[in-house]
């Protein structure tokens, strides 16, 4: 199991890069778009040599359109053939773990010895949406429930409810009772201790949301590797961190492209979400003091600039973190200023054109 987590540095990047997708929406742009540049993100990730493509759950969010990860990367593994592709993450707590084991063992069917399986406890939405999901307005995500969840969900993909269990006679198909096969490796997804710690007590890979939470990131990536006992998934700590980084050949066009996620933030932060706003809006957008200061914080935890300063940049989140793997996501409004980011980022690097 370990050689589908561990990935291959290329290049002289130090360690894997991967490629987080929010499948953003811009203002003036549609859902179909944001879903075909999707597409093209994967497909370019994949040529030049990135080692994962995830997807996030999330659910009433005007700017993005990834509320079902298993369809999207179900289209991807249609017009991939390499790259890794899976959950970054499925909410765990908003779904029956039957249901997820069903949908990543389709998944794995399609593209197979190439999907990871990467969970979250937090609902991915604000209290309400997150009831509508779960039909229920008990919302618990704490130390009880998520761990059963996983339990529960990891005897499914593996088949293998011991006898007397109340689910032991019911199969996730696709899956083991279907014949010998792979199943994706599990991974736990966090932006606190909490997940930290449960995944390096089961000795499984962890990815961190440093991306949003860069106050936790050496906490809990201390913590988990504290926790961590080997186990048949891994017999050491593997841990990624998520990375917001965009480059552009201009630093102050950088600069320009990122405030659209600043903006966009700002706004979900302070109970206005809407579609990704466009550099012009962000421009013109008057920030009182506060918002201003929310704005800089935010843009602290950013590696923007020319491709050599996000390279540099990257490093030294690396260096600090001692993370195992970097997974990029490209906030930015248009999905060509994504995927030149991506394809910058590659060239810093001196990554292959794998074709």
């Amino acid at each position: 199991m370990s050689d589908a987590i561990r990935g291959t540095a290329l290049g002289d990047s130090p360690v894997p890069l991967s490629v987080l997708d929010l499948v953003t929406v811009g203002s003036g742009r549609t859902a179909s778009q944001a879903l075909a540049t999707s597409v093209e993100i994967s497909k370019l990730a994949e040529r030049r040599g990135y080692h994962r493509h995830w997807v996030a759950e999330h659910h009433s969010m005007p700017g993005v359109a990834s509320s079902s990860p298993a369809v999207i990367l179900a289209h991807l593994a249609a017009h991939t053939r390499r790259i890794r592709l899976g959950s970054g993450g499925v909410m765990l707590p908003n779904h029956a773990p039957l249901v997820i084991a069903e949908q990543f063992g389709t998944l794995e069917a399609f593209a197979p010895g190439r999907v990871d399986l990467g969970l979250g406890r937090a609902p991915g939405t604000d209290g309400a949406t997150a009831a509508a999901l779960r039909r229920t307005q008990t919302l618990n995500e704490g130390a009880d429930d998520f761990p059963q969840q996983l339990a529960e969900l990891t005897r499914f993909l593996d088949d293998d409810f011991p006898d007397g269990h109340p689910y032991a006679r019911i199969h996730a198909v696709p899956g083991p009772v279907q014949g010998p096969s792979g199943r994706p490796p599990v991974w736990l997804l966090g932006s606190s201790g909490f997940s930290a710690r449960l995944a390096g007590m089961l000795g499984l890979p962890f990815a961190f949301a440093h991306h949003f939470s860069a106050q936790n990131t050496i906490p809990a990536l201390d913590l988990y590797r504290d926790s961590f006992r080997p186990s048949e998934v891994l017999d050491a700590p593997y841990a990624l961190i998520g990375v917001a980084a965009l480059a552009h050949e201009d630093p102050k066009e950088a600069r320009r492209q990122v405030m659209t996620g600043a903006l966009s933030m700002l706004r979900l932060r302070t109970g206005r979400p809407g579609l990704i706003p466009t550099p012009e809006e962000a421009e013109a957008y008057p920030f009182s003091p506060t918002e201003r200061d929310f704005v800089d914080s935010w843009l602290a935890n950013i590696v923007f600039g020319t491709p050599d300063e996000v390279r540099t940049g990257l490093d030294d989140l690396r260096k600090r973190t001692g993370a195992d793997e970097l997974m990029i996501t490209a906030n930015a409004h248009g999905g060509d200023v994504r995927l030149r980011s991506y394809e910058l980022i590659a060239d810093a690097y001196g990554m292959p054109e794998l074709g």
